[in-house]
């Protein structure tokens, strides 16, 4: 994916965080710790994508509750991605 098409989607998933945060049913502590969002085009492709699967995972697992099979597989999906992204943005450095 292109960096611009990694900020698009952050921003969709950003927009729904702040939706489930407005009505108290999530908590993105890690994605917060991040300090970072879509509107900071300056950050890396790596940073972006690692939000993106910070986000995507705590999203996720608010999901649990409803459907459960399904969320913890895609939750832990999106962990093991996040980790990978993570090395990457260390190797990098």
């Amino acid at each position: 994916m292109h960096k611009d098409e990694l900020i698009l989607l952050h921003q969709m998933l950003y927009e729904i965080k702040q939706d489930l945060e407005q009505n108290n049913q999530i908590s993105c502590s890690q994605y917060n710790a991040l300090k970072i969002n879509p509107t900071q085009q300056h950050r890396s492709k790596l940073e972006h994508k690692h939000a993106i699967f910070v986000l995507g995972t705590e999203i996720a697992g608010m999901l649990q509750d409803v459907e459960s099979a399904s969320s913890i597989r895609i939750s832990a999906r999106m962990r093991d991605l996040a980790d990978r992204t993570l090395k990457e943005m260390e190797y990098a450095q």
